[in-house]
């Protein structure tokens, strides 16, 4: 079985007066504040997340 792609996301922008979509978007991908990493699976529900708020964030291939 070959092994899931991952991506590190990072939170570039502050959350302060973003839609509240927006918020919900980057506390799902498991972001607490500027400058804090996650790594998750590249699946299309994770993908869909980070499009949408694209402009918050910075994405690496791991």
């Amino acid at each position: 079985m070959a092994k899931q792609n991952e991506l590190k996301v990072t939170l570039i922008k502050s959350l302060n007066g973003r839609r509240t979509s927006h918020k919900a978007c980057v506390h799902g991908l498991g972001l607490r504040r500027i400058r804090h990493s996650v790594v998750v699976s590249d699946t299309p529900e994770n993908r869909g997340m980070i499009n949408k708020v694209s402009y918050l964030l910075q994405v690496e291939e791991v």
